[in-house]
């Protein structure tokens, strides 16, 4: 029931007289349901308040409102900056949201936390767990449970210009497979003048991060799910130093200046010509469409650190769930289970150009009428790196690991130390955390 904190004596009286029992809560700012013939009313927090994404999940808010007579959603925008801060302090005072989009690689933490509701007992009777890529879906988990339901994704493939390949004499029909074909175009794709550099031909740090690199070359995350510290490995070491290689050939101001002119949208190198390939998300496609239309590209699989290793590439993106202490779960489950079905995972999918966690759906829209030939070859392209993209849960013995491990391989690149001591370093300092936090 609705806490209230200040209710007259004189209708607590009228309410128990007259027997009436119909009042129920939506979540946070939910009118309340008089009767018990009318319809639940949920309150949905998304930070989807764009002009492109905001009219998207409320036609599918109003599909699911129109499908059936007995729930009714509300849609509530917060700002990224503030949505899940305002949702913590709303499960505190006990006043939740119905249902909340989080953030995927913190689940099972929140699930730890108690903050979302266990999904468990509706997984029971209606087990839609093979819906979704199980990367995914295993990230949702604690201790065996589900605490809310894949929605959208991400992960990393490798954009390239078909013409600057040409030029460069090399196939454009046939990007880099493995890390050593990747230094060998780069070198090829490479335009200097004197110290400075008119086309880099690839920088592995554009896009992504260390961590991404590190990962793709051992398919290991940093800590395991028995809390085991996977930091000073000897493929993550060679990946460090590899890096490293790559920061001393273009130079901290080449570097610099390039990165600079990628912070905006509309003057990306690549765009331009100047950066020959670049590791970005599939959506990055939609720039390329808007600011760069005749830009001549292709795009691949993220590069192996040698034939037989894998693709691996990383991801990240958003579940449904149900905060811990909401009003009406049931009805949140329901809308959650059209939330990530196929229909509205597909609609989204094909109107945002984004990766869904619905495989089916996923599927379904690569090959969708309302994507032009490069539209399609992207998003294929997305689809065929899914199962082979690792998330990076946050784990539950140091959540805030990567203050210690971030630093050490900026020192590195700042050559402050060498690989090998920077890695030894950040293990032991992860390994330190562990064991302060075990106690």
């Amino acid at each position: 029931m609705k806490r209230f904190k200040w209710v007259p004596v004189l209708l607590i009286l009228m309410l128990v007289l007259s027997g009436c029992n119909g009042f129920t809560k939506g979540g946070s700012g939910a009118e309340e349901v008089e009767a018990e013939g009318d319809k639940v009313t949920l309150d949905f927090w998304t930070f989807w308040g764009s002009e492109i994404r905001r009219p998207i999940i409320e036609q599918i808010i109003e599909d699911f409102n129109n499908s059936q007579d007995e729930i009714e959603v509300k849609h509530t925008f917060i700002p990224w900056g503030d949505i899940w801060t305002k949702e913590l302090a709303a499960i505190a005072a006990g006043d939740p949201p119905d249902v909340v989009i989080n953030d995927i690689n913190a689940t099972a933490l929140r699930g730890k936390n108690q903050q979302a509701e266990n999904l468990s007992k509706y997984l029971e009777e209606d087990d839609i767990s093979g819906d979704f890529y199980e990367e995914l879906w295993n990230a949702t988990l604690y201790e065996g449970d589900s605490y809310g339901i894949p929605f959208n994704t991400d992960t990393r493939v490798l954009f390239y210009n078909k013409d600057a390949f040409e030029e460069a004499g090399l196939d454009p029909e046939q990007p880099p497979k493995t890390w050593d074909e990747l230094r060998e175009y780069a070198d090829k794709l490479d335009v200097k003048n004197g110290d400075k550099y008119e086309r880099i031909g690839f920088y592995p740090l554009f896009g992504v991060g260390t961590d991404v690199w590190m990962m793709n070359a051992d398919n290991v995350n940093f800590i395991d799910e028995n809390s085991e510290v996977q930091v000073n490995t000897p493929a993550k070491l060679q990946t460090l130093e590899w890096l490293k290689s790559w920061h001393d050939k273009y130079g901290e101001n080449n570097i610099n200046s390039w990165k600079a002119q990628m912070e905006s949208q509309q003057a990306n190198p690549f765009f331009s010509g100047d950066l020959a390939m670049l590791v970005q998300q599939p959506t990055f496609y939609t720039q390329i469409r808007d600011y760069a239309p005749d830009l001549n590209f292709g795009v691949a699989l993220l590069p192996e650190k040698e034939p037989g290793n894998g693709h691996t590439s990383w991801g990240g993106g958003f579940v449904a769930e149900i905060p811990y202490g909401a009003e009406n779960p049931d009805a949140s489950w329901e809308f959650i289970k059209y939330l990530t079905g196929k229909e509205a995972q597909e609609y989204w999918a094909v109107k945002n150009f984004d990766n869904v966690a619905n495989v089916e759906a996923s599927e379904s829209a690569a090959s969708s009428d309302e994507f032009d030939d490069n539209g399609k070859m992207v998003y294929e392209l997305a689809v065929e790196a899914m199962p082979q993209t690792m998330l990076t849960p946050v784990p539950l013995a140091a959540p805030d690991f990567t203050t210690l491990v971030n630093p050490e391989f900026d020192n590195v690149y700042l050559g402050k130390k060498t690989p090998e001591q920077a890695m030894k370093d950040a293990q032991a300092a992860v390994e330190k955390l562990i064991e302060q936090n075990a106690n």
